[in-house]
């Protein structure tokens, strides 16, 4: 298992390359578990890097760079709580986070605003209930599928 942190665009990315078995390759991205196909590679586990990279810096072209947040993150978010999650519909930075943990949403309810290329997409809760932890905070960059907060 090898261990690296980008920063790409002010955000910062962990990767950890757990397993390389031919052309697949199992890494975590802040996180979040994927299995990477290898196009035209003959990657290997023990060609892999062996330091890890403390602050090391990636120019990403404009169609791989992450987007940018307006506003500075705030301290780390409360985490997950117990019910259904909210998920990310689609990749972006998250911008507002309106509630907060035991506040009682109605569904329809704006729970989170996601901007993705440069449009502002209101998350709403899927069911009325209680705010039972929140996992991201402002500024945060997150993946389609990323658990944002759960209602419970």
């Amino acid at each position: 298992m090898k261990q690296y942190k980008y920063k790409i665009n002010g955000a910062q990315y962990d990767v950890t390359i757990d397993s390389i078995a031919g052309n697949i390759a199992k890494v975590e991205v802040n996180g979040i578990p994927f299995e990477v196909e290898m196009q035209g590679s003959s990657l290997v586990e023990e060609a892999l890097p062996v330091q890890v990279a403390d602050e090391a810096s990636v120019t990403a072209t404009p169609a791989q760079a992450a987007p940018k947040a307006e506003t500075p993150a705030p301290a780390a978010a409360a985490g997950p709580g117990t019910g259904a999650p909210v998920k990310a519909p689609l990749p972006g930075v998250v911008t507002k986070v309106p509630v907060t943990v035991g506040q009682t949403v109605k569904k329809g309810e704006t729970v989170l605003v996601l901007e993705a290329m440069k449009m502002e997409n209101n998350i709403t809760a899927e069911a009325d209930g209680t705010i039972t932890g929140i996992c991201v905070a402002a500024g945060d960059s997150v993946m389609e599928g990323t658990t944002l907060l759960t209602i419970g």
